[in-house]
């Protein structure tokens, strides 16, 4: 089946008999009060159309049915093992060539120091992606996990995107539900969401030409969910794209998560163009940033959670998004470099105690939790001590 079937827009049959109203907000208002799931169309008016004010009224409804008045974040750190990688993405500014001055590959004390610095700091997740280094054998990738989980198996690790999964099944000619099978067993935890870019092929082709595909990115993603594990979600926005592209994109991931469930929560990401190949792009403004989330939220119905990830919105728009469907501001994410090379000016990382005042001031109660969403609770005594909330 393809993955974006052709969709007609003619809201007429073949004999000009109307067949449904178009849609307009009011009508889009009723289904959201009544829970009825929105359709193509609909989702088209609101990218096209619909007022912000408007939105984010309606994506805050959706947010306060699934999640009350919490907002989510977690204490976690990022490890990228290396930069290199074999892929030229024209939207990429980490990567590297393998000649490269810039090109690093991690050893096994840097990845072990990056443990230690997480379990003194009480981190209850690492996030793991990187380059596809020509050189290093998929093994190596695996060792990374083993070696954490052996050190600090506390640590839950979210690792490799579905483009580096599907690299491992390139290079290993192996099918990737075994190969996932094995990092399981090495310590792998849940995968990252990134890599879904923008599924459409034609699109796909302008930012990420060599890469998986949008229907593999897919695939990878519904083999981990087989195999019990969760997966995040995510869409970058704000380059080459439309409306339709963005909305094609949102119903495959709401497919797939009718039939897996196995997505936790759905991360728009914004383009960051500067240091990259597109960098005569603008970026996205706060206003694309926010009607981007409220439209996911409404969309994505089967999803639980909307993530505004501040290191790609900056603190501000992602305070605000609270209020357009978000309920999550990741966590404190310390040594981020992906975005950070592209020109993020956000912080490097956070404190627990600045982001906890961040949801509050946005009028929601801040919950800490694990990478699986559920409730952390810290020792008074010492915070970087840690348990999960019965």
């Amino acid at each position: 089946m393809s993955l974006l079937p052709v969709r007609f827009p003619a809201r007429f049959s073949p004999r000009g008999d109307f067949m449904s109203a178009m849609p307009d907000i009011h009508t889009i208002r009723g289904k959201i009060g009544d829970g009825i799931r929105l359709d193509r169309e609909d989702g088209l008016f609101l990218e096209r159309s619909a007022d912000l004010h408007d939105l984010g009224e309606l994506a805050n409804t959706v947010r306060q049915r699934k999640n009350g008045n919490l907002a989510w974040y977690n204490v976690n750190v990022h490890l990228n093992p290396t930069n290199v990688c074999a892929y030229r993405c024209t939207f990429c500014a980490f990567r590297a060539d393998l000649k490269d001055p810039r090109a690093y590959r991690m050893t096994d004390e840097d990845v072990l120091a990056r443990g230690a610095e997480a379990r003194s700091r009480g981190c209850t997740e690492m996030h793991i992606v990187g380059g596809l280094h020509n050189k290093a054998p998929v093994e190596w990738y695996r060792h990374i996990l083993e070696l954490m989980h052996s050190h600090y198996p506390e640590i839950h690790l979210k690792a490799y995107t579905a483009v580096e999964w599907d690299w491992f099944e390139r290079i290993t000619n192996r099918p990737v539900e075994r190969i996932l099978a094995d990092f399981r067993d090495a310590g792998l935890g849940s995968l990252p969401g990134g890599g879904a870019e923008i599924f459409d092929p034609v699109v796909r082709g302008k930012i990420c030409e060599h890469k998986a595909d949008g229907g593999t990115w897919l695939r990878v993603h519904e083999a981990a969910h087989r195999l019990g594990l969760r997966s995040n979600a995510t869409m970058l926005y704000g380059h080459h794209e439309g409306p339709e592209h963005r909305i094609d994109h949102l119903m495959a991931l709401r497919e797939l998560q009718d039939r897996t469930g196995g997505f936790q929560t759905f991360i728009p990401l914004a383009f960051h163009p500067e240091n990259t190949r597109m960098a005569h792009m603008p970026k996205p403004s706060s206003i694309a940033d926010l009607r981007t989330i409220a439209i996911s939220r409404l969309m994505l119905d089967n999803f639980d959670h909307i993530k505004a990830y501040w290191i790609m919105l900056g603190i501000p728009t992602a305070q605000i998004a609270l209020s357009y469907g978000a309920d999550d501001l990741d966590g404190t994410v310390v040594h981020e470099k992906i975005y950070h090379e592209a020109g993020s000016t956000s912080p490097q990382e956070i404190t627990v105690a600045d982001l906890r005042r961040l949801i509050v001031e946005a009028g929601r109660e801040p919950v800490e939790r694990d990478t699986l969403y559920r409730r952390v609770t810290r020792d008074p005594a010492d915070p970087a001590r840690w348990s999960i909330a019965a």
